[in-house]
C-alpha cells in the first residue's frame, strides 16, 4: 500500500517541482544491486541466461525436425501429400536431423514387414488355409524329381 501511495504522490510531486532534482529514491536500486550482485556478476549472469536460452531453442528445433522427419517418412510410406511446414523444419535443422534409435528400429521393423508382405511367400501366407511348410516340401520334392530325370536323360 505504501508503494502505491508513494508511486502516485511521488509522481505528482515530481511534476510539481519540474523534475529539477535527480535523486534516486531509497527503494529504487539497479538490477544488479537488487539481486545482490556486482555489475560484472550481473552481466555474466545475463550472458549465461542468454546462452541457456539459445541451447534450449536449438534443442527444441532439433526435436521439431525429428518429428517432422518421422511425419515425412509416414507420408511417403502411405503416399500422403507432403507438408511444406515439415520440410521447412527439416531444412532449418540442416543435416543434423537424426532419428532416435527406438524410432529408427520401429521404422526398420515396419520396412521388414512390408518387404515380407511383398514377397511371394508373404502373399501366400495371406491366403487362408495354405500350409507354407507343405508348399515348401512339395517344391523341394519337385526339384529333386527334376534333377533325377535330368540325370537319367540319355540325350545329354
Amino acid at each position: 500500500m505504501a508503494f502505491m501511495v508513494k508511486h502516485m504522490v511521488g509522481g505528482q510531486l515530481k511534476n510539481l517541482t519540474g523534475g529539477l532534482t535527480e535523486e534516486k529514491a531509497e527503494g529504487e536500486k539497479s538490477d544488479a544491486a537488487a539481486q545482490g550482485m556486482t555489475q560484472e556478476e550481473f552481466e555474466q549472469y545475463q550472458q549465461q541466461l542468454e546462452e541457456e536460452k539459445k541451447e534450449r531453442e536449438a534443442h527444441y528445433a532439433q526435436k521439431k525436425a525429428e518429428r517432422a522427419t518421422i511425419r515425412t517418412h509416414f507420408r511417403e510410406k502411405y503416399r500422403l501429400p507432403k507438408n511444406e511446414v515439415d520440410e521447412t523444419q527439416i531444412q532449418q535443422a540442416g543435416d543434423d536431423v537424426v532419428l532416435p534409435t527406438e524410432l529408427a528400429k520401429m521404422i526398420a521393423e515396419d520396412n521388414e514387414e512390408e518387404t515380407h508382405k511383398q514377397s511371394v511367400l508373404g502373399q501366400l501366407s495371406n491366403i487362408q488355409n495354405v500350409d507354407i511348410d507343405q508348399l515348401k516340401d512339395k517344391a523341394q520334392a519337385t526339384l529333386e524329381d527334376l534333377k533325377k530325370q535330368t540325370e537319367n536323360c540319355s540325350v545329354m
